[in-house]
């Protein structure tokens, strides 16, 4: 007994140390992406001494969008994204387990020992995909943040106005906004969760899995058949 506690202690840790390996490179992610989004503000650029320069030429947005580029690509990448799938795979399997126990016997489900260690499992993966779940969000915020493109549109139009003899040139720099604008808008891959980068499989998988689960509990619980 002692060598088995001493074992699931250990592989325990190992994995909420990987776990908290993951959360530490989505918060880099985030502070990457929330001072790129401090570039283009002379005041928030002079408040966090970073670079600070104006989407008003051809070059500085070849500039910002190759910035952009990289730093998303910065850090581990496919390393976290397994990690994150496998906790999520796991979760989604212990909620599998708890919804299959309840339908066997839902009175008698807290009575088992292992059914309230399947639950404080859950509990914490669950609190800890929230967590990355709302740094990746803020992450693709600050990176799909449309209004910074829009605001610079809107400076070029001003400046059209005031020096008429550089409209060519402005009007150049403004039709490269507007397929910048559309450029982000199509890089939104559509298998993400909040942020997490989900694979169609188990995309298509966690839908059909929970969906099934949840409808037999509730139909178990509530004494008729729900069709989902």
């Amino acid at each position: 007994s002692a060598i088995s506690f001493l074992e699931r202690l250990c592989l325990t840790w190992m994995f909420f140390f990987m776990m908290c390996v993951a959360e530490r490179t989505y918060k880099q992610r985030f502070l990457f992406a929330k001072l790129f989004s401090h570039i283009t503000s002379a005041r928030k650029a002079r408040k966090y001494e970073i670079p600070h320069f104006r989407l008003k030429k051809v070059e500085n947005i070849k500039i910002w969008l190759s910035l952009r580029s990289y730093l998303k690509r910065r850090g581990p990448q496919r390393s976290v994204d397994v990690v994150v799938s496998s906790v999520f795979l796991l979760a989604l399997s212990i909620a599998f387990i708890c919804c299959a126990q309840v339908l066997k016997g839902h009175k008698t489900f807290l009575n088992a020992a292992y059914n309230w260690e399947f639950l404080i499992w859950e509990a914490a993966l669950l609190l800890f995909l929230l967590r990355l779940a709302s740094l990746g969000s803020e992450t693709n915020k600050k990176y799909s943040n449309i209004s910074i493109l829009l605001t610079e549109q809107i400076n070029l139009y001003l400046k059209m106005e005031k020096k008429p003899n550089k409209k060519e040139q402005l009007s150049l720099v403004n039709n490269v906004l507007k397929l910048s604008t559309k450029l982000l808008k199509e890089l939104d891959t559509p298998f993400r969760l909040y942020g997490l980068t989900m694979n169609p499989l188990i995309y298509n998988i966690t839908r059909v899995v929970i969906l099934s689960a949840v409808s037999g509990v509730v139909s178990d619980l509530l004494g008729f058949n729900i069709r989902v």
